[in-house]
């Protein structure tokens, strides 16, 4: 399995992450667009204080309350990958999800689809956007054994 590990001693709270994230979630590929039209919510936050900062996505916990939580089965464990899937087309926005996730790492996303966001590992990319773009490699892509 699959997972972005976060190393707080090397992230400056840029988020550059978060940039990225909605520019490879955007359907325009345009970051002016992406923001300003498309209002894509960010996968990924970056919390900070005076001194610290970290990027929080889904750990695809290894017993995930997130899916336990699922009324619907919309938010389950991916039998190939073994990450944690979230199929928007059979969720019901309930936000279970979001409140039992112990890292906060399942956001709302209010602008559109009215269900629940999760980091999904961009499918699409070799490596994830956040991860390929942090400057100070803050977040490391990681193979975790099950």
């Amino acid at each position: 399995m699959r997972r972005i590990v976060p190393h707080e001693e090397l992230c400056m709270g840029c988020t550059l992450c978060q940039v990225y994230c909605v520019l490879t979630h955007s359907q325009s590929s345009d970051i002016i667009k992406a923001y300003k039209r498309e209002l894509i919510t960010p996968r990924i936050r970056v919390n900070r204080d005076e001194s610290v900062a970290v990027a929080i996505q889904c750990h695809n916990c290894k017993n995930p309350p997130c899916v336990e939580a699922c009324l619907t089965g919309a938010m389950h464990v991916d039998e190939k990958s073994g990450n944690i899937i979230h199929d928007d087309k059979i969720c019901i926005g309930c936000f279970t999800c979001v409140m039992v996730c112990p890292f906060g790492a399942i956001i709302t996303d209010f602008s559109g689809s009215k269900t629940p966001l999760k980091c999904d590992l961009c499918p699409s990319l070799e490596t994830p956007a956040c991860v390929a773009n942090c400057p100070n490699e803050a977040l490391v892509l990681e193979e975790v054994a099950e």
